[in-house]
């Protein structure tokens, strides 16, 4: 990590933090705030989601996210997407504008431009950092004994939101590339209501990054909306006792959380977390490393 990297990383962070608090700050719902926080980082070549999608194991790039509404518990997802820019607006409009919950592929890609989405080339999805990232697990996979370093930000990395509004609702939403070198078709906890995205009006919202297949089957985002409305506990600690169950089972990641109170909490067991919050207050914080 270079100082003008780390720079840009926070310059990104900040933006998307900006846009949500905007909407916010005007009395606008924690569902748009949400949205609109993902779109800024789906078009930012430095995180793992739309723009800056990691690659497949066949070079090709793959998209999921999902979106939930508190109040409601309304919810919208979409997966295994190859051309389209901001994956978080589609799954907004399986919520809206469906019957469904999740749609994947080339039947979420025609919902797409039935209502007036258009798609992009999956040229618009190549970053050079990211293709020297598979190459790099490529030949990590290849010959198991050689020296080559493969870091967190090389397997995997999401992006997410969690906002409270004026009004006390809730909303998650959550957008990734996946994992590099995953297989096409590979569907992590992103898009998976219950597992890296929830929103409950009752409880919290919760938005996930890490080792999918891990926060899947811990259910993560339900587990701790579960400990806050079934065991009473606080946020804090609801976080942090599911995230142990990750690690226990062998998963890496982390997590950010807002509660019904505006509490927000926001743990990680890995080197680091790109992450940043917004009080009501308009006070801003982005950190990279504990």
């Amino acid at each position: 990590m270079t100082p003008l990297k780390e720079n840009e990383y926070r310059a990104g962070l900040e933006s998307s933090l900006k846009a949500g608090y905007e909407i916010l700050k005007s009395g606008g719902s924690s569902l748009d705030a949400v949205e609109a926080a993902v779109r800024v980082l789906e078009d930012d070549p430095h995180f793992n989601a739309g723009r800056g999608a990691v690659f497949t194991s066949a070079g090709t790039n793959e998209l999921d996210a999902a979106i939930m509404d508190g109040k409601t518990l309304q919810a919208g997802a979409v997966a295994v997407l190859r051309h389209i820019r901001n994956p978080v607006s589609l799954a907004r409009m399986v919520m809206e504008k469906s019957p469904h919950v999740m749609l994947s592929g080339e039947g979420a890609e025609k919902f797409a431009t039935e209502n007036g989405l258009q798609l992009v080339d999956q040229k618009y999805f190549f970053t050079q950092e990211r293709w020297d990232a598979l190459q790099r697990m490529k030949a990590a996979e290849k010959n198991r004994h050689a020296a080559v370093t493969i870091t967190d930000q090389d397997r995997h990395g999401t992006v997410g939101a969690v906002a409270l509004d004026q009004n006390g609702n809730l909303a998650a939403a959550t957008s990734t590339g996946g994992t590099t070198n995953k297989r096409p078709g590979r569907i992590g906890d992103s898009p998976i209501i219950g597992g890296g995205t929830y929103a409950n009006n009752a409880t919290c919202a919760v938005s996930g990054t890490g080792d999918g297949e891990y926060f899947i089957r811990a259910t993560v985002a339900h587990d701790i909306s579960a400990l806050i409305e079934y065991r009473g506990m606080k946020l804090d600690d609801a976080t942090q006792t599911v995230l142990d169950k990750v690690a226990k089972l062998g998963g890496t990641g982390g997590l950010i959380a807002v509660d019904k109170n505006g509490n927000m909490a926001l743990p990680f067991n890995t080197s680091g977390m790109y992450r940043g919050q917004v009080d009501s207050s308009g006070k801003f914080l982005v950190e990279i490393y504990r």
